[in-house]
């Protein structure tokens, strides 16, 4: 089979196309027909060596979209349509950058769908990363004000849709504001231009501060969020947009506003059980046109450089797929 393997940190021409013997069965993990797959900023930071649990070489990929080639004596059937994410996915195993993925069950979720390969692909991680920061770690209510820190990212446009349907007051953040439209279009009520101080632009349209925050930017933008928050707000840190994994001298009693309140969303913490019905739903909702997938580019296997390099530049307004060649 062919898979794209890394053999060393480095830049994206470390993503080697290389011929590889297909995994062979293995009781309790699915071996997947990967037909597409997105692209995470876990990868790119996984290639560039800022992972230290994981051991070169590796095929990446933290998720991918298929077909079951060989269930492994589990419930699911050959044949059947199915997505695989995240659970160190591409990381201490090989993942979803390949013609075939060998993934244990429970993280294989069975899909019933019609949608085309690339926009199944730019789902289930995008989607249940919003999905459960929002319903999960954050519960959202109806009529609350909800702030989306890295608005223009896949993560942060899937939270805005999802945030609509539940009825919520979107705000979003952007560093271009020629992306503004696109995030009014994908449902943000208010968008405000990121100079890196938020807290004093959101007191222009959210004077006591806003109910809830979706924090995706990360540690280099955590405390000025946390200011932009009401008393008893609650921010909810799941992305790292800015590259930077932690936080230096970072004193909670100090730098976190008496009654704000700061969680996280990680994906493994919701069971495999509610991931497939939320996801089913999701999917349901885009083919009915409920919700965008907001795919921003297609590329193919071969172009896996050309695909990474993009995303180094954070000039798309969406996800991107690539779709392995028949």
């Amino acid at each position: 089979m062919k898979a794209i393997r890394v053999h060393r940190p480095g830049g994206p021409e470390v993503l080697e196309l290389e011929d590889l013997p297909v995994p062979g069965p293995r009781a309790g993990w699915v071996r997947i027909r990967v037909r597409a797959f997105g692209l995470n900023r876990s990868e790119l930071y996984t290639r560039q060596g800022h992972s230290p649990s994981v051991q070169f070489p590796r095929v990446l990929g933290i998720e991918c979209v298929g077909i079951v080639d060989d269930a492994g004596g589990t419930d699911l059937t050959v044949g059947q349509t199915v997505a695989a994410l995240m659970g160190e996915m591409g990381r201490a195993y090989d993942g979803g950058y390949a013609e075939y993925t060998l993934v244990p069950r429970e993280r294989v979720l069975p899909v019933q769908t019609t949608l085309s390969w690339d926009v199944l692909a730019a789902i289930p991680e995008t989607f249940l990363t919003a999905w459960g920061s929002l319903v999960e770690a954050m519960d959202v209510q109806a009529g609350q004000t909800l702030l989306i820190r890295g608005g223009t990212s896949s993560v942060g446009m899937a939270a805005a849709s999802l945030a609509k349907r539940l009825g919520l007051r979107v705000i979003a953040t952007t560093r271009d504001a020629s992306k503004a439209d696109a995030l009014r279009q994908n449902g943000a009520d208010d968008v405000i231009l990121e100079t890196g101080h938020l807290a004093d632009e959101v007191a222009r349209v959210a004077p006591e501060g806003v109910d809830q925050l979706l924090e995706l930017v990360g540690p280099v933008t955590l405390l000025d969020s946390l200011r932009c928050v009401r008393q008893r707000g609650l921010v909810c840190h799941t992305g790292l947009l800015g590259n930077v994994w932690a936080m230096e001298r970072f004193e909670p009693l100090v730098d976190i506003p008496s009654t704000v309140r700061l969680t996280t969303y990680h994906s493994a913490s919701t069971s495999a059980a509610r991931s497939t019905a939320a996801l089913q739903e999701i999917m349901d909702g885009v083919d009915s046109g409920r919700y965008s997938a907001n795919l921003a580019r297609r590329f193919r296997f071969h172009e896996i450089v050309a695909a990474h390099r993009f995303m180094e530049t954070n000039r798309a307004s969406g996800k991107l797929v690539v779709v392995v060649d028949d």
